[in-house]
Parts: structure tokens; C-alpha cells; sequence
């Protein structure tokens, strides 16, 4: 056994070196420093790799774990275009005692963390404020509308657009009262053109048959759209990026340094890279490697959990969302997506699955029928700032960007993220106004 396994690992190590022999150096092989590093390989590292390597830059992303292998593998696969309402303004702040009380619903906060996470509750409920709600819609609509755009064109360009499912998706109430409470958020979404139906009765059921009667009505968005698997897409999304000369290194960054001639990665390893340009992009830890650049930005994590059943547990035609549960039903390519619910409790604590389990008992309940059995369970970090909108802009420091805080619509607005880093690399026109968006806002 040892023999055959040296074989192997020899043979796998002369195919490394042939496949190194035939591509080009890197900058950093040829002792010239990288051009532009980029440290995250999350979809949102991932789309600003792409931007750029189709503008002819030369890029190497940098990760602990790999190309699309922690948060932005195990989301709810949404592309949320017409999620325009900033969660600010979704009367969270109102409802946090009630969601508080119960320790697996929508929202938890785990009592010990409360302390040190009140300083951004607060930042929240001031973000959330009517003198802030116009800016912060039109903000995230127009960021929506470039994230659309930019999004069908990368999927073109990528080959990936077979990955893209236009179903629509099915909002779900379980009462008049909570159908009634849904309709301001509707009408301000259909300021923005965004088109939607509400259904009941026989044209509900043909939208997805096998519901439980306990739901009274629905809307019908047509234009919501899913990816096949967002893992799969992410890593779609890179190999276009690497046949373009994207490169990857498998590292840890500890540290970011920035000057007028450059900047400086330091390695856990204890190696340092210099590069013409820096983009942070690493999510739920960005505010760390910001904060020694002289950015103190109030970046907190909304863990989310989700468990995917087999593709065969129940036939979900779209994405159904259960607002007042806080969760929504994917159906995949590659499995039946239960998951969503948010627990501010940072990146130190042990996972909760509890929640995931919480939700996969309530899904059996709303879709009588289906089978949880052989269900995979999973968290991730979503990194969140208090206004909802992310961070894409320059650092105090040159020579650095920063694009990260998305919260949970990452997958969303990563390709509209990708453009915004390229231009502003490049010193070309921003298609939106970044103001809202600015690093320093805080």
C-alpha cells in the first residue's frame, strides 16, 4: 500500500511539474512582485479576479481554504435583484424581543456575545432611521440594477449561463394579517420596476403544488432568478478567470501594509508579497486586515445555516421564502437548499445546529411530504455592515481596495462588486455613485 501511494504521489507530482513548465512564470516567480493580489476567494475575490483579468490584469488570489470553499458555497442561491428593501428598514429592530425570545427562530443573538455586539445593534438602529430610508432604497436599487447587468453579461462571457434558472420565486403567508403587512414593501419595489404577482387558491397551488393549507396567499415574483449550485458557479466563474492568467495560492494572509510605491502581504507563514495594488475581499474577517490599514470598519457576522436534502426529498418548482421564518427552500442541481435564519454571534463560536434543524422541522410542516432524511448540514459567515450596504472603495492607506460586507447578498451583487474593483483599479468611470458605499461612511 505504501508503495502504490508513493506511486501515486509521485505521478501526481510530474504531472504538477509538466503543467508548471507550460504556463508562464508569475510576476512573483520571476521576482517582480504581483501586480494585483487579491485576498479572498469567496464569489466576491472571485468576480473581481474575473474583471480583471478580462482588463489584462495580472492576478493572484489568495486564500486559507480554496477557490469558493467557505461562505459562498453554501448559500440560498438566490440572485435577489429585486431585494431592494436595506434590512435596516425591515423593522428588525421591532421585532428583536420577540425573535430574541425564542432562541431558533429568525433571529438569535447567543446572551453572551450581546455585549460586544451592542455598539453595531445600535449603529443598526440609528442606520434604520426614516431620514436614511430614500438614500439607503435608492442606493441598494441602483446597486441591484448594476448587479443584474453585470451578472447576465459575466455569465455570457463565462459560458456559465446554462447554470442560471428563471423560475420566479413564491412568497408565502400564513394569514391576511401578515399578507397585509407585506404590501408596503411590494409597492416600493414596483417604484423600481420590479414586477410581481400576488396568488391564492388554484393559481397559488400550480406555483407549487404539495403546499400545506396553512398558507393563504403568495407572491410570485417572475423575475427572481437561482443558479444551478452557487459552489459550482463560483468555481465556473474562476476557471474563466485563471484561462485568462488567474492565478491561486493556498494561504493565509495575517497582515496588509500599504505605501505610495505599493503594498505588502504578510503570510502566516511568515513570507511577505509585494504588490502594485491590494483587494480585500475576504468577508467576515476583512475588518481585521482594514482595521491595520487604518480603517476601523463595524463589520459583524450573520451566521447562517441551511441543510441540503436530497434532490428527491420533495419536487420544489422555486424558490419558496417564508419571510416570517426568516428561510427560504432551494431547489438545486445538486440538492433541496432548507436554510436562512440569522445569528449574530461572530466567527469564534461553534456552530448552532440547533437552527438548521429548527428549519428543517418547520419545512416539513409547510410541504407535507417531504423527506429530511440524508440531509447535510452546514454554516457560514455573512459579513454584514449595520446600514446593510457593503463596503467598495478605496482604503485610507494607496494602493488598496476594500469589497466586502455584503451580508446575505453576496452572490447577488458580487458581479456588480467585480465591475465597481475593476473600474476603480483602473481609474476608469464608475457606473454608480460609491458614496453610499464608501469605506470611511462610518
Amino acid at each position: 500500500m505504501r508503495g502504490s501511494a508513493n506511486v501515486q504521489g509521485n505521478s501526481r507530482s510530474t504531472k504538477e511539474g509538466r503543467r508548471r513548465a507550460l504556463r508562464a512564470p508569475s510576476p512573483h516567480e520571476r521576482g517582480e512582485g504581483e501586480d494585483v493580489v487579491i485576498v479572498g476567494g469567496g464569489i466576491i475575490g472571485i468576480n473581481a479576479a474575473a474583471f480583471l483579468s478580462e482588463a489584462g490584469r495580472n492576478v493572484t488570489v489568495f486564500d486559507r481554504t480554496g477557490i469558493c470553499e467557505e461562505t459562498s458555497s453554501g448559500n440560498a442561491a438566490a440572485f435577489a435583484f429585486s431585494d431592494v428593501l436595506p434590512l435596516a428598514h425591515k423593522g428588525m429592530i421591532r421585532q428583536l424581543p420577540k425573535w430574541l425570545a425564542d432562541p431558533l427562530g429568525p433571529l438569535a443573538i447567543p446572551p453572551a456575545y450581546l455585549p460586544k455586539l451592542l455598539p453595531w445593534l445600535i449603529r443598526f438602529w440609528r442606520a434604520g432611521a426614516a431620514k436614511h430610508f430614500e438614500a439607503s432604497l435608492a442606493a441598494q436599487a441602483g446597486m441591484m440594477k448594476l448587479a443584474e447587468a453585470e451578472w447576465m453579461g459575466l455569465l455570457d462571457r463565462s459560458g456559465t449561463r446554462p447554470m442560471l434558472r428563471e423560475d420566479g420565486s413564491l412568497e408565502l403567508y400564513e394569514s391576511e394579517a401578515e399578507f397585509r403587512a407585506s404590501l408596503a414593501g411590494w409597492a416600493l419595489r414596483e417604484r423600481f420596476g420590479i414586477g410581481f404577482s400576488h396568488v391564492e387558491g388554484e393559481e397559488m397551488t400550480a406555483l407549487q403544488p404539495g403546499l400545506s393549507p396553512r398558507f393563504v396567499k403568495g407572491t410570485f415574483v417572475p423575475g427572481w432568478k437561482t443558479v444551478a449550485d452557487p459552489k459550482l458557479l463560483g468555481k465556473a466563474v474562476w476557471a474563466h478567470a485563471e484561462k485568462l492568467g488567474a492565478r491561486f495560492e493556498h494561504a493565509r494572509i495575517d497582515r496588509v501594509e500599504a505605501g505610495p510605491d505599493g503594498a505588502t502581504i504578510m503570510l502566516s507563514d511568515g513570507t511577505t508579497r509585494k504588490a502594485k495594488q491590494i483587494v480585500i475581499a475576504a468577508g467576515a474577517w476583512s475588518h481585521l486586515l482594514a482595521r491595520n490599514l487604518g480603517d476601523r470598519i463595524p463589520l459583524e457576522t450573520e451566521r447562517g445555516y441551511n441543510t441540503t436534502l436530497p434532490v428527491s426529498a420533495f419536487d420544489v418548482k422555486r424558490q419558496l421564502i417564508f419571510s416570517r421564518h426568516g428561510f427560504v427552500i432551494t431547489p438545486l442541481e445538486t440538492g433541496l437548499r432548507v436554510g436562512g435564519a440569522v445569528e449574530l454571534g461572530g466567527i469564534e463560536r461553534p456552530p448552532n445546529f440547533a437552527r438548521s434543524k429548527a428549519m428543517l422541522e418547520k419545512a416539513k410542516r409547510f410541504l407535507p411530504g417531504l423527506d429530511p432524511a440524508g440531509g447535510r448540514e452546514w454554516m457560514g459567515f455573512r459579513p454584514s455592515l449595520p446600514d446593510s450596504l457593503p463596503v467598495i472603495g478605496r482604503a485610507r492607506a494607496p494602493n488598496v481596495f476594500y469589497a466586502f460586507g455584503h451580508g446575505h447578498l453576496g452572490l447577488t451583487q458580487a458581479a456588480a462588486t467585480g465591475r465597481l474593483i475593476r473600474d476603480l483599479v483602473l481609474g476608469q468611470t464608475l457606473p454608480l455613485d460609491l458614496n453610499p458605499f464608501r469605506p470611511q461612511r462610518f
